[in-house]
Formats: structure tokens, sequence, C-alpha cells
């Protein structure tokens, strides 16, 4: 697999979003001049579309959130089987069934 390369900082992306929307130049050439992938300033440019509410799509605070509150109902899904099977544990320790 080839390596990862850690995320762009968001005023780089903010940068590539505004030149290609004030340059003449080809996305290509943009491309080439950030050392970025076509698609990628594609996806940054849709998803600025999306926060400025120009396009349907969740926002990238949307996002943000659904990621934290996805992560926060797998936490309570581990707590809640952690707690079922102490219950069943000590419920056969005492002779409880």
């Amino acid at each position: 697999m080839p390596p990862t390369r850690p995320p762009y900082p968001p005023e780089f992306k903010e940068e590539a979003v505004r030149l290609m929307r004030s340059s003449e130049k080809p996305l290509a050439r943009i491309s080439r001049e950030l050392d970025v992938s076509e698609q990628t300033l594609r996806n940054w440019r849709k998803q600025r579309e999306i926060d400025e509410g120009e396009r349907e799509g969740l926002s990238t605070a949307e996002q943000e959130e659904l990621g934290r509150l996805r992560r926060k109902v797998k936490v309570l899904e581990q707590e809640k089987e952690i707690l079922r099977k102490a219950t069943a544990f000590f419920a056969r320790e005492d002779g409880i069934r």
C-alpha cells in the first residue's frame, strides 16, 4: 500500500479553491503547480460550494459532528456490552439465573 499523505492544512485548501475560482488557468495546470490531483481540487471546490450553501450536501461542520457522534455511539455500545457481560457474570456468581 502506498504511504498516505498527511492532510492538507485548511488554509492551503482555501487558497487552492480561491485560485481555481479567480484564475483563468486550466485545472490541470493549477493541479501541477500545487502538486495536488485534479480530483482532490474538484472535491475541495465542491465542499466549499456545499459549505457556502451553493450546493446540496453535508457541510464540513455537519460532517465533523456526524463523525463525532458516530465515535460516541461506538463507545456507548462498547460500554453497554461490558455492562451486559458484567451483569451476567455477577448473576451467575450469586447463583441467580
